[in-house]
């Protein structure tokens, strides 16, 4: 079996999977509840739930569990450019967190615009925050299974330093 063919194996393995399987619950569950995307009885949403609040939501949560995994269940000698990685996650993230949630439960943003802001100028663009938030997690995780792809074998065959 070649390098590459053991490279993309390791990515696909049984325990990348179910950390990834995992993490994606606990995304689901850490975007939804606080939101109240997913009703319960200690967080409660003010402004009904919107058709982007759920997709940013469906679409990130998958996301980040994938991209957890590629940290938990690590191939040995990554290619050194996955190394920014880790705060793009967070960025986005975050960006998730703020496109699904309640624009007027967003203490934050209910501090610096007021309600009737929160409500006139953060809530239009929450879509906006959550499409670029899926994208920057999407290109997060193309990154990092490229790299994870990549292995050592490629990086030695890299630039050389001078």
């Amino acid at each position: 079996m070649t390098a590459d063919r053991l490279s993309v194996r390791n990515t696909l393995d049984t325990r990348f999977w179910l950390i990834a399987l995992g993490a994606t619950a606990g995304a689901v569950l850490i975007l939804g509840i606080p939101t109240a995307v997913i009703p319960n009885p200690w967080f409660i949403r003010m402004t009904p739930t919107e058709w982007s609040n759920l997709a940013v939501w469906l679409a990130s949560a998958p996301l980040i569990g994938v991209l957890v995994a590629t940290y938990l269940a690590p191939v040995r000698d990554l290619h050194p450019a996955a190394e920014g990685a880790p705060t793009r996650v967070g960025l986005a993230s975050v960006g998730a967190f703020l496109a699904i949630g309640c624009p007027i439960c967003n203490k934050v943003v209910v501090g610096i615009l007021g309600v009737s802001g929160a409500l006139s100028v953060f809530a239009p663009i929450q879509p906006v925050i959550g499409a670029a938030s899926v994208a920057l997690l999407g290109g997060s995780l193309a990154w990092r299974l490229r790299s994870r792809a990549l292995g050592c074998s490629r990086c030695a065959s890299g630039p050389t330093a001078i």
